[in-house]
């Protein structure tokens, strides 16, 4: 494990890293730095945890609509699998690993409502 300091809203932080991953936490830390900058200053939020939690709830935001975008865009470039395909179980591994991971999760409820 490497050890990095970085700055983030003009603090010295040391974080750990897996080696080869310095280029990735650095993005990081700079999307998070980018985040509360922007909102310190917007100059309506003063105190660091009340920004942290703010960028993190818009990091967040900004995650989840593009992580759904790409899903959609995924679906719609997908081929719809034939009748023949369906009954016959010839899907994706990946699809039916959710699949079971689903009904896994469900069947200890018993109601789907």
């Amino acid at each position: 494990m490497k050890q990095l300091e970085v700055q983030i809203m003009g603090q010295s932080y040391l974080l750990g890293c897996p080696e080869g991953g310095e280029s990735s936490l650095l993005d990081a830390v700079e999307r998070v730095d980018s985040a509360m900058c922007k909102i310190r200053d917007a100059g309506k939020v003063r105190a660091r945890d009340r920004i942290a939690v703010l960028a993190a709830l818009n990091l967040a935001s900004e995650f989840s609509q593009q992580s759904a975008a790409a899903v959609q865009a995924m679906a719609a470039a997908a081929p719809p699998a034939s009748s023949h395909e369906l009954e016959s179980g010839a899907q994706d591994p990946r699809l039916m690993s959710l699949i079971e991971r689903l009904d896994s999760a469900l069947s200890g409820d018993g109601h789907l409502l």
